[in-house]
């Protein structure tokens, strides 16, 4: 058995199994108290990863850690929401505490990971895989091998800079095509619109979701807007999928992947409001031999897949 651990910026999760994509023997979930930072999390993970270490016999731990990670030193870069993690040797203090083999990988690469092996790619030799969200993140896996754990940082789509004017590190896909940066868009179109005095069915529906507060416009209103007809949530939609279609476009062009998968909440609005106009963004800026050589799905493996990917990872480096 294996012990497949998620940390994020709010929830940490534990799954003991295989390793093969089959059902968690036992899964447990935590609530990340953010004032108490890394110590917290390490104080649950000690805590909760004794006991199940001790009730399964685990053999080996697998970490899939929600930020820049340098996972062939096993050490954390850091952490962009959680304080207490900055160049933290994580493998080395699990193996301390928990007295087994521990392996890390960044959380968007071992998804990939689990994707390219049970999940949406698991008939590919070459999977590319991108979580849209709260910010965008990518992974990417050649022959069941997650690509690059030796250096900084991989496969980071989110920020990859669209065009020649996009001259500082903020202005980013993630910046626009990530569920924070649709939201500011959306709020712009609106306060446009109004100041014009240009009136629709549209603006007020969407005005009506957020009680005639555009600041408090949320990307899930935007979405569920989309998803009833509202064409101007479905234009900021549009707009968002044609900036990550471009960035999709560039990484095919280069790294010719056989499978590309996309999951993340933006994602979960459906086929006709984000993956259609994402697969014709993607076909427009693509270098035209490699137009038919992908397949572009949605993620197969739900909110467990880090979890997964975590298995997956503690299962083939212990085969090695």
């Amino acid at each position: 058995m294996f012990l497949g651990i998620e940390i994020g910026g709010t929830k940490l999760q534990f799954g003991v199994g295989l390793g093969d994509g089959s059902e968690f023997v036992a899964f447990e979930r935590r609530d990340v108290d953010i004032p108490r930072g890394g110590a917290g999390i390490r104080e649950q993970i000690r805590t909760v990863g004794r006991e199940l270490v001790a009730r399964h016999g685990v053999l080996r731990v697998g970490y899939g850690f929600g930020g820049p990670v340098l996972g062939a030193q096993g050490i954390v870069q850091t952490s962009h929401q959680v304080s207490g993690w900055d160049n933290f040797p994580l493998v080395e203090w699990t193996q301390t505490e928990l007295g087994i083999p521990t392996t890390l990988g960044n959380d968007c690469d071992v998804a990939c990971l689990a994707e390219a092996c049970f999940g949406a790619g698991r008939d590919a030799k070459s999977v590319f895989y991108i979580t849209v969200g709260t910010g965008i993140g990518g992974g990417l896996v050649f022959d069941r091998r997650i690509h690059a754990t030796s250096r900084p940082a991989s496969a980071e789509i989110g920020h990859l800079r669209p065009g020649l004017d996009a001259d500082r590190p903020t202005r980013t896909i993630e910046s626009r095509s990530a569920g924070p940066g649709i939201a500011l868009a959306t709020r712009a179109t609106l306060e446009g619109l109004i100041a014009q005095e240009e009136v629709s069915k549209d603006l007020n529906d969407l005005m009506q979701r957020c009680q005639g507060q555009i600041h408090f416009l949320t990307t899930k209103s935007i979405g569920e807007a989309a998803q009833a007809g509202n064409q101007l949530a479905r234009e900021e939609y549009v707009a968002a999928t044609l900036v990550l279609g471009w960035g999709i476009s560039q990484v095919i062009t280069i790294v010719a992947p056989e499978v590309v998968v996309v999951g993340g909440g933006v994602s979960l609005v459906g086929e006709e409001i984000f993956f259609a106009p994402l697969r014709s963004a993607v076909q427009k800026y693509v270098f035209p031999p490699l137009a038919k050589s992908f397949r572009l799905v949605p993620a197969a493996l739900g909110e467990s897949v880090v979890v997964h990917g975590a298995l997956a990872l503690a299962s083939l480096a212990n085969e090695d």
